[in-house]
């Protein structure tokens, strides 16, 4: 354990092929300083002392993961992706179910293709839930002007800002209560994108807790370039 930091599990939902990057392979095994992205962002979470392990859920016939030094790491095991976000991670929670996780335990749940997640963030995320009865995110308040527009594109009206917030991960919330809202909401075919949706869809409020606004998803080629020029300057 770390102090007062409860213990976790981690789950990487990373069975998708990033097809808005145009690359040779799923964007979470492009090169950033030397290492993929998904290796990045995996070890955040294996460099913590409070981590209990890691589940990725992975494309059946993914050939990149067996190449990576960590797919060996005794710590990480590996489930079967779903067609969409919320199956990968519903098998990801079914696993650690099968390893005797209690439905008690924190579940953070982190993008494959988030990359520059900091310690400082992790922490903060896990202090500040560690008590919470519903659990919570990484998030960061909207800095410009928003605007809601009509199918035209026209203007319709200036959102108030100040409350907006931009939804990153980790995500943490308890195993159970995640596995049954992940679950019900399937069945109920709601839109889901991320897991504090599926957590607001069964009546919850997850709580928002301020991250760094550099702890950015890799999306589209800028995203990247953006990530390998910032760190070449703290290099340099």
């Amino acid at each position: 354990m770390n102090g007062d930091l409860p213990a976790f599990w981690a789950v990487i939902p990373a069975a998708g092929v990033g097809a808005r990057m145009a690359a040779d392979r799923p964007k979470q095994y492009l090169q950033l300083g030397g290492r993929t992205i998904l290796e990045h962002s995996l070890g955040c979470f294996l460099d913590h002392p409070s981590l209990k392990g890691l589940v990725v859920s992975l494309a059946v016939d993914d050939p990149y993961w067996p190449t990576l030094a960590c797919a060996t790491d005794p710590r990480i095991q590996r489930a079967d992706g779903g067609s969409e976000r919320s199956g990968s991670v519903l098998n990801a929670l079914l696993h650690l179910n099968a390893l005797g996780a209690s439905d008690d335990d924190w579940v953070l749940v982190h993008d494959a293709a988030r990359p520059n997640l900091g310690r400082d963030d992790l922490d903060k995320l896990l202090t500040e839930l560690a008590d919470d009865p519903v659990g919570g995110l990484l998030a960061v308040p909207a800095r410009d002007t928003l605007k809601r527009v009509d199918k035209h594109g026209r203007v319709v009206e200036t959102v108030d800002r100040s409350l907006i917030w931009q939804a990153y991960t980790p995500q943490m919330f308890r195993l159970g209560a995640l596995h049954r809202a992940l679950a019900d909401s399937l069945v109920a075919d709601a839109v889901i994108t991320d897991e504090a949706s599926a957590m607001e869809w069964s009546g919850q409020a997850p709580r928002l807790v301020e991250g760094r606004a550099d702890n950015i998803k890799v999306t589209r080629l800028e995203d990247l370039e953006w990530l390998r020029q910032r760190r070449a300057y703290q290099a340099s």
